[in-house]
């Protein structure tokens, strides 16, 4: 879903990520990363993209991703407000991930800060007041893609200059609820859950309406208005099929993906227990999702069939992002409020950083 180190030799291959806000926004498109060629938009074209070069190795056969059906993941560090959205940052080896703190204002809004975990042991502030939830990565991996309920948006922040751009600002004129997570086809297409968790005080413009979206070449697309809280969102490693995890349906749904990015109609991928919240997806297209009412990560074959459980936290199991040199650590975010913390756990198969 992201590109690491091999972007400079597929850049001709990728086109650029899609950050022009739609008609009615006033905020800044942040800068084009690239301009489309042509040989790329033929090569998306042909299928859906999948999981760009190096980051799954083809030609391999995977076997049970679990070292056993119950797995418990080790803590690296407690104490945290509370954490989300983690994404590994494979070419300069560390993980970022959100801290939220307590609502503040009239507006009743999160206030957010990145971190940044650099293996083994060290912790520091990468960017205050971010205002982010989930994060990914834009396919260069120059930049953290953000679902940003601080201004209801979706943002990018560069790595390097941390300068902030919009990926979408509204859609049709109308603010979002309070974006939460965010997924990142190979070719740029964003993908993003819009529950309305972090919305505060703030006026509903969806009128009720919690929903999923589509940002593709600069335009902000409905995939779905139909879910009661969407909230974690993954691609499969082919990028053919979008999961996205209903937190008021206790279900996680899969949507077939297309060419150029639409989605077709929605399917029970698994009725859930504990409230899904984030996810993420490994190379042999086995399904990690967190709960956060029994404090556990789910794992299911890409046909839905459980293979097992990873426990972390006693409660308030929220994401999980694969990283490490080989990919084959899962990170979790996990912990009751105000003592959320970050674990890990060494898997047989290596996944997505996000």
């Amino acid at each position: 879903m992201v590109l690491q180190p091999a972007a400079t030799a597929l850049a001709s291959l990728l086109l650029a990520l899609p950050v022009a806000v739609p008609a009615g926004s006033d905020a800044a498109p942040a800068p084009s990363l690239r301009a489309a060629s042509a040989a790329g938009q033929s090569a998306a074209l042909a299928g859906p993209p999948g999981a760009p070069p190096g980051v799954c190795p083809t030609g391999t056969g995977y076997g049970p991703p679990l070292p056993s059906t119950s797995v418990t993941a080790t803590k690296i560090r407690g104490g945290f407000a509370f954490l989300e959205g983690p994404v590994w940052i494979a070419d300069r080896g560390y993980l970022l991930f959100s801290d939220m703190a307590a609502p503040t204002g009239s507006e009743y809004v999160q206030p957010s800060t990145i971190r940044r975990f650099t293996p083994p042991a060290t912790f520091d502030t990468f960017l205050g007041n971010a205002g982010s939830n989930g994060l990914a990565l834009t396919p260069d991996g120059q930049q953290l893609v953000a679902a940003t309920h601080d201004q209801r948006s979706v943002s990018t922040y560069r790595l390097d200059t941390l300068a902030r751009g919009v990926v979408a600002g509204n859609y049709q004129g109308r603010a979002f609820n309070s974006p939460n997570d965010v997924a990142v086809r190979s070719d740029g297409v964003v993908y993003f859950t819009d529950p309305n968790f972090q919305r505060g005080n703030r006026p509903d413009q969806m009128s009720g309406r919690t929903s999923v979206f589509r940002v593709s070449n600069g335009q902000v697309s409905l995939v779905d208005d139909a879910l009661r809280q969407p909230n974690g969102i993954a691609l499969s490693p082919d990028g053919a099929t979008l999961y996205v995890g209903a937190y008021g349906e206790n279900k996680i749904y899969k949507y077939a993906v297309q060419p150029d990015g639409s989605t077709g109609t929605r399917s029970v991928f698994v009725n859930y227990v504990g409230g899904p919240d984030g996810g993420t997806i490994d190379c042999a297209g086995n399904v990690y999702w967190t709960s956060g009412g029994d404090g556990l990560v789910h794992v299911y074959s890409p046909t839905g069939s459980q293979l097992g459980t990873i426990r972390s936290g006693v409660s308030g199991t929220t994401n999980v992002a694969f990283g490490g040199s080989d990919r084959r650590t899962l990170f979790v975010t996990s912990g009751r409020t105000n003592d959320s913390g970050l674990y890990s756990v060494r898997l047989n198969v290596p996944g997505y950083p996000y």
